[in-house]
C-alpha cells in the first residue's frame, strides 16, 4: 500500500539508519515493487539555453552569472528532432527538452516546442519537459500535445529554498506540480544535494514528496555539479554515501517511483552506480550533456549495462493513473 501520510519523524528514523541496513531495506523495497535488473534510460536536450532571468544559485543558465554558457534561442525543429532520433537509436525510452525560461509564455515558442512535442510523442518516445513554471491552461495544452512527463524540481528544503533561489518561491514550484498533476501529466520532480544544505533539509525535502497528494511517477536525485562563475562553484563533490541515503530513502518512501540517478554520475565509477541501483535507483540520463553539464554519453552506459546485467525498461510501461497519452505504440 502506497503511504502519502509519512511523518517527519518516521523520515529521519529511515534516512538516520546505519547505511548498509537502509540499502539492504530499499532493496527488498525495490524487488518488491519494481522490475530489478530494468533501468529506464532517458535523453535530456536543452532546446533554449542561457540567458534565464532566475537567480538559482547552482545554475549556469542563470543569466547573472558569468560561467561561459553559450546562450543560443530556441533550437529549429529539425534538430530537436534529429537529436530524439539518435537519443532512441541508443536505447533512450524518454526523451526530455529543456529550455532556460523561468516561466512559459503563450508566445510562438511555446507553439513551437508544442509541436516538437508531437512530433516526438509519434516516434514512440515518452516526452517530457521542464520549462519553467506553468499554468492550468499550459498544462493542458501540452497534455493535448502528447506530453507524457514534466519535471519541475522542488531543489532543496522549503527552509532551506531561500537561501538558493530567490526569485521564485517553493510555492510556485508546488502549485506548477498541481497544474501538472490535474493536467493528467505524470510528474517528475526531485532536489539537488550539495548545495551547502544539512540532513535535515533532504529529510524535508523527501517528505514533501512522498506527502504530496499523490507520489511524482519519477524522482530524480542530483548531485551537484559545480560550475566556475556561479556562487555555488566551490562546493565539495558529494559522496557516494549521501547519494545512497537519499535514493534509499525516496525508495522506501515512494516504491512505486522511478528514481533517477542524475546529475553527478560523471564523476561516479560502475561500483558507486551499481550500489545506487542496488539502493532502488532505476533511471539514468544518458547522453554526453545535461543540458550544460558534462553526461556519460551511450557507449559508455551500454557497457555498464552489460557489466551490471541491466536492460533497459520500455516506454510507456505504467501509465500514471488517470492519465492518457496520444502517443503510438513503443517499437
Amino acid at each position: 500500500m502506497l503511504r502519502t501520510d509519512w511523518t517527519l519523524d518516521e523520515v529521519k528514523a529511515l534516512y538516520h539508519q546505519p547505511v548498509l541496513e537502509l540499502v539492504t531495506q530499499a532493496a527488498a523495497v525495490h524487488q518488491a515493487n519494481q522490475s530489478t535488473g530494468e533501468v529506464q534510460v532517458c535523453t535530456l536536450l536543452s532546446v533554449k539555453t542561457g540567458g534565464c532571468p532566475e537567480d538559482c544559485s547552482y545554475c549556469p543558465q542563470a543569466a547573472r552569472y558569468h560561467t561561459g554558457v553559450e546562450v543560443h534561442a530556441l533550437l529549429k525543429d529539425e534538430v530537436v528532432l534529429d537529436a530524439a532520433r539518435r537519443a532512441k537509436d541508443s536505447g533512450s525510452t524518454r526523451f526530455c527538452m529543456g529550455a532556460a525560461w523561468r516561466e512559459v509564455r503563450d508566445n510562438r515558442d511555446f507553439d513551437r516546442v508544442l509541436g516538437m512535442v508531437t512530433q516526438v510523442n509519434d516516434m514512440g518516445l515518452e516526452v517530457c519537459c521542464t520549462l519553467g513554471m506553468i499554468n492550468e491552461y499550459q498544462a493542458e495544452r501540452l497534455k493535448q500535445a502528447g506530453l507524457y512527463a514534466y519535471n519541475h524540481n522542488l531543489d532543496t528544503s522549503a527552509e532551506h529554498y531561500s537561501e538558493i533561489i530567490t526569485t521564485r518561491t517553493y510555492d510556485d514550484r508546488l502549485n506548477t506540480l498541481e497544474n501538472v498533476r490535474q493536467a493528467g501529466i505524470s510528474v517528475c520532480s526531485g532536489g539537488i544535494i550539495g548545495l551547502g544544505e544539512t540532513d535535515e533539509d533532504r529529510i524535508a525535502m523527501l517528505h514533501t514528496l512522498a506527502t504530496l497528494p499523490a507520489h511524482p511517477e519519477s524522482v530524480p536525485v542530483n548531485a551537484l555539479v559545480p560550475v566556475a562563475g556561479t556562487p555555488l562553484a566551490e562546493q565539495p563533490r558529494v559522496s557516494v554515501w549521501e547519494m545512497l541515503r537519499m535514493i534509499a530513502t525516496a525508495r522506501i518512501l515512494m516504491p512505486r517511483t522511478m528514481v533517477r540517478l542524475s546529475a553527478g554520475r560523471q564523476e561516479m565509477p560502475v561500483s558507486e552506480q551499481a550500489l545506487c541501483f542496488l539502493a532502488g535507483a532505476n533511471s539514468i540520463f544518458s547522453g554526453e550533456k545535461l543540458l550544460t553539464t558534462p553526461n556519460p554519453d551511450f557507449d559508455a552506459d551500454k557497457q555498464m549495462f552489460a557489466t551490471l546485467g541491466l536492460k533497459p525498461r520500455k516506454s510507456f510501461k505504467d501509465m500514471p493513473q488517470g492519465a492518457t497519452v496520444l502517443a503510438k505504440a513503443a517499437v
